[in-house]
């Protein structure tokens, strides 16, 4: 697994590290309207899946609102977002912050997607929460890039998640 940090103190992930090559595992997370979404629903385009702890912390929403931000300019490319917040919480910071070209989805009931993409946080403050990650996954569901944050309070490299995705 990734070496992971909060604020500099190590973290334990459960789940399989997924690299570049590897078929993105299948999922069936929560919208803000309680319906069901999963992988093969969003097929034959690329998708940038990105996790976050929460959309009620800094480093979480100023990410969430740059990829809505991107998504403008990503032609054929859909923008996932995935934390265990509650679909209404979701729902809620969606609607005051006008988050509204990325999804944003709940893995709150089953914690399965955070699992099979080795993001699940276990153990500590943020136990049961996903840590900061990306994944590219192309249109035939092959992950074309990965990035673990190895710092959760930090940023990914969205220059390298964009040019992947347009690439």
């Amino acid at each position: 697994m990734p070496q992971v940090t909060l604020k500099g103190n190590p973290v334990t992930l459960a789940g399989n590290e997924l690299k570049a090559g590897d078929k993105a595992p299948e999922f069936t997370l929560q919208d803000n309207g309680l319906q069901e979404v999963n992988l093969a629903a969003t097929s034959g385009k690329t998708r940038i899946i990105a996790t976050v702890p929460s959309l009620d912390t800094g480093v979480c929403h100023a990410e969430t609102k740059r990829f809505n931000d991107e998504a403008a300019q990503l032609d054929g490319v859909e923008i996932l977002v995935v934390s265990t917040d509650l679909p209404f919480g979701q729902k809620r910071w969606c609607g005051a912050e006008n988050v509204d070209k990325v999804k944003c989805l709940s893995d709150h009931r089953t914690v399965e997607f955070g699992k099979a993409y080795g993001v699940l946080i276990n153990g500590g403050g943020l136990d049961r929460c996903l840590t900061r990650a990306v994944f590219v996954v192309g249109p035939d569901d092959t992950i074309k890039h990965v990035e673990y944050c190895s710092e959760i309070t930090e940023h990914p490299n969205y220059d390298a998640v964009l040019a992947a995705a347009k690439g």
